[in-house]
């Protein structure tokens, strides 16, 4: 049997674990661990467990990942997001559709400390649908502004789709990071935009009350403690003073200091905040550790250079062989876990793009959006269950029906970073 046909029998052994449930990190180590067995043998699928489990887990770069889970843990528990919300409702919660922007506005403030799709979505949504179903929006914009808003916490940083990049590609994750920043906030504002056009279409809900100018400093004001902490973080990273893992530290200890002294939480609170961190991360790393024998596996069946080839000889050029690329991750982001898609894909597609000449920091912004766009995407949409979770009394076909425009202004801002790079690459060649 050919090294290509073993490669080809992997992915399916792959994927069919996957359709059957078996966690993330632990299909990728199977296949990867008996795949290279059958190329080499076993001695050689031991040492590559061995060797890559421990390069994995022990690399300084990870701790990175347990820090900024640990400050959106914290922050979520203390409820900041509450203040995030309101602070973003007093500034347009007066405007046509302003109580859903303001959703918008909320997650991606909560973004800046999350990381986590999820969390983002979880945390404001439990803020935000009450409030919006008081001033009588219907149940698919509100319950669609949560899920497309909570796709943000993977793109504006720190993000945990952008470490897991980093770690398979070796890019660096500071500028990562800040290649989010613009493109987050574009999206932002694209989303705000499908909110006012579909009220413009289809008039619903109050407006908030019309805040003066001092009551719009003062929501600010009460949100400035959790503001700052991301501002000291993310900038402190874009001036050079830390490096990511150390602002990650600094954030999560600041955000720690400022919940206890406030007494938002107690000493009592620590531990299951604590226990949700060790869980969430130990997912993470699992997931690392089973990509980190996957892709040796991979290498092995020469699939990755196979595939570059045969692209290469279909004379697509660079930005057809993108679009082939981009429609790939939007079929699969319909089955599949994002951080699972990027594992899966990375190692095989990685090499694509860069010898086509794409830049490897904005390609990771592109792949980290199209994730997003399977965070909404039916049949899966783990988004869409998550806010299912919270509003038990709207129907799932009313999330998905409701939650197509902000896929298209997903697609859309694809469109504009792939036109204008610059809007990616921007703040990460100016990083001091």
């Amino acid at each position: 049997m050919t090294e290509g046909m073993m490669g080809i029998i992997g992915i399916i052994g792959l994927l069919t674990l996957l359709g059957l449930r078996m966690p993330v990190g632990m299909s990728l180590l199977v296949v990867g661990f008996f795949g290279i067995w059958a190329l080499d043998d076993f001695k050689a699928a031991t040492a590559a467990l061995a060797s890559e489990t421990f390069s994995a887990t022990s690399s300084y770069s990870m701790s990175v990942i347990p820090l900024f889970i640990l400050m959106g843990n914290i922050a979520g528990q203390a409820g900041y997001s509450q203040r995030l919300y309101e602070s973003a409702h007093a500034w347009v919660g007066h405007l046509r559709g302003g109580l859903a922007s303001a959703t918008i506005l909320g997650c991606a403030s909560f973004a800046a400390v999350s990381g986590s799709s999820v969390a983002t979505a979880v945390t404001i949504g439990k803020v935000a649908l009450p409030e919006m179903k008081r001033y009588g929006y219907s149940d698919g914009l509100a319950t669609d502004s949560v899920a497309a808003g909570g796709t943000l916490g993977i793109l504006i940083p720190p993000s945990t789709g952008f470490v897991l990049y980093a770690i398979l590609t070796e890019e660096s994750i500071g500028k990562l990071f800040m290649a989010g920043i613009i493109p987050g906030l574009l999206l932002t504002l694209l989303f705000i935009a499908v909110i006012y056009v579909t009220t413009l279409i289809n008039p619903q809900g109050r407006s908030g009350a019309k805040t003066t100018s001092s009551e719009k400093l003062t929501a600010l004001w009460r949100a400035t403690p959790l503001l700052s902490v991301i501002f000291i973080s993310i900038g402190g990273i874009y001036f050079g003073v830390f490096t990511p893992e150390e602002a990650a530290g600094v954030g999560a200890f600041l955000i720690l200091l400022m919940a206890l002294f406030s007494r938002k939480i107690g000493l009592r609170d620590l531990a299951p905040i604590l226990l949700n961190t060790v869980r969430t991360t130990a997912m993470l790393y699992l997931i690392i550790i089973g990509a980190s024998v996957f892709g040796p596996f991979l290498t092995l069946t020469h699939i990755p250079a196979t595939l570059g080839e045969s692209l290469g000889l279909l004379g697509l050029g660079m930005y057809g062989t993108l679009l082939v690329i981009v429609l790939g991750y939007i079929v699969l982001g319909m089955f599949f876990d994002g951080l699972a898609m990027l594992v899966i894909t990375l190692p095989i597609v990685f090499p694509i793009i860069t010898g086509m000449g794409f830049d490897p920091i904005w390609f990771g912004v592109i792949a980290v959006i199209v994730v997003e766009m399977g965070l909404i995407t039916p049949p899966v949409g783990i988004n869409v269950f998550v806010v299912k979770g919270i509003a038990t009394d709207v129907p799932m076909a009313t999330i998905f029906k409701g939650v197509l425009p902000f896929w298209f202004a997903m697609a859309a801002c694809l469109l504009i970073l792939t036109v204008f790079p610059e809007l990616a690459l921007f703040l990460p060649n100016r990083m001091q």
